[in-house]
C-alpha cells in the first residue's frame, strides 16, 4: 500500500500542478512564461511542481480581483437595466 501511494500521490500532485499551471491567466505567473512551467512541470514532475504550487503563481492576485456581486457596482447596474418579464 505505501508503494502505490509513493507513486500516486507524486503523480496527482504533479497533474494539479500542470492543470493549475495550464489555466492561470498569465498575469498572476511569477518568475518564469507559463509554457516554461509547463515543461519544467513535465520533465521534472516532483520539483517542479512543488516549485510551481510555492513559487510559480502569484495566490494573492486572484484573491484581489474576486467582488462580491453586491459590491460590484457593474453587476448592480446591470441589474436594473433590464427589462420586466412578461
Amino acid at each position: 500500500m505505501l508503494r502505490v501511494l509513493m507513486i500516486l500521490v507524486p503523480l496527482g500532485l504533479s497533474v494539479y500542478a500542470f492543470i493549475d499551471c495550464l489555466s492561470t491567466d498569465e498575469k498572476e505567473i511569477r518568475l518564469l512564461p507559463k509554457p516554461l512551467w509547463a515543461i519544467l512541470v513535465l520533465i521534472f514532475p516532483l520539483v517542479a511542481s512543488l516549485s510551481w504550487l510555492i513559487a510559480g503563481k502569484d495566490r494573492q492576485a486572484a484573491r484581489r480581483g474576486w467582488i462580491a456581486p453586491d459590491d460590484n457596482p457593474d453587476f448592480l447596474n446591470s441589474l436594473g437595466d433590464t427589462p420586466p418579464k412578461a
